[in-house]
């Protein structure tokens, strides 16, 4: 099964997301939305990161729902 990493960082106001393995990031690359893309190194992205991220609500935490569709 295919693992797909959820991180936020509170502090540094950054929602990081990984469907790749992180220890093959090469490149990374900011775009004009201020999300960082994370790619290999044959330039396949891995996975990105949504800067100045605050979760809504009480600052309980992040909470994640996950729908996984049966393949067609």
């Amino acid at each position: 099964m295919d693992k797909i990493r959820v991180i936020h960082d509170q502090q540094g106001a950054t929602l990081t997301v990984w469907w790749g393995d992180p220890a093959t990031e090469a490149i990374c690359e900011e775009t004009a939305d201020e999300v960082v893309l994370m790619k290999d190194a044959a330039g396949h992205v891995i996975g990105c990161e949504l800067l100045h991220f605050q979760a809504a609500g009480d600052g309980g935490g992040l909470s994640v729902e996950a729908v996984v569709r049966p393949a067609a």
